[in-house]
């Protein structure tokens, strides 16, 4: 990925019953079709007795390559669905595998498809979403004096620290979006009357925490 994306914030399980049938979302992060292949392997190997295991994953820049799986349940009820649901939450290289133990009782098609999403929005609920953000780390030497003002300083900003070291002088690496970098350095330059020492760290992914919509359940 070369853009900030959603995604989900850990691989995660989530059971939810549904007239008597089990219904256990797994949420997965994946970059590959083999990672998401693999991944719907180890659960039908750690669920083997299920009578259904129903997945759907997106992956890409673009969400290139996206696939689902009724695996036998009739055919738009349960992969279909599953994938709307990560398409709505805007997620991006993540793998859904929503595995059915059936408790008696018929869902028919369309509670079979309300139950394959519901099942999905609140296993991501559960979960929790990050916005995976490319961010240049910024790395900042100054004495203890001017460190006492730029503490409170990248605190009120919301700005991330990466780490923090002690020494003579004191080295802060912040995170700092790709589009801000040029400005964050001249504030911090002008708060310390250039008093420091900065210099350019790597470009990689941070991860910020994202409010998942709760009200995205299929009635």
């Amino acid at each position: 990925m070369e853009t900030d994306y959603l995604t989900i914030r850990t691989n995660d399980t989530h059971e939810l019953e549904i007239k008597k049938s089990r219904f256990i979302a797994d949420l997965g992060r994946v970059s590959t079709e083999e990672e998401a292949k693999a991944f719907i392997a180890q659960i039908i190997a750690r669920e083997p007795k299920a009578t259904h295991h129903c997945w759907a994953y997106l992956l890409g820049d673009h969400d290139d390559v996206q696939r689902e799986s009724d695996n036998g349940e009739p055919s738009g009820t349960a992969g279909v669905p599953i994938l709307t649901v990560l398409q709505r939450n805007h997620l991006h290289n993540t793998i859904a595998v929503v595995t059915r133990y059936f408790g008696g009782i018929k869902l028919g098609a369309g509670g079979l498809i309300r139950a394959y999403s519901n099942a999905t929005s609140t296993g991501i609920e559960a979960t929790g979403v990050v916005k995976r953000v490319r961010q240049q780390a910024l790395i900042l030497t100054v004495d203890y004096a001017n460190y006492d003002r730029l503490s409170p300083y990248l605190t009120e900003q919301n700005i991330t620290v990466l780490g923090t070291d002690y020494a003579a002088a004191v080295t802060v690496t912040i995170a700092v979006d790709l589009a801000a970098v040029s400005a964050t350095q001249g504030a911090i330059q002008n708060l310390l009357s250039d008093r420091l020492t900065s210099r350019l760290g790597d470009i990689d992914y941070h991860e910020v925490p994202v409010e998942v919509n709760a009200s995205r359940h299929v009635d």
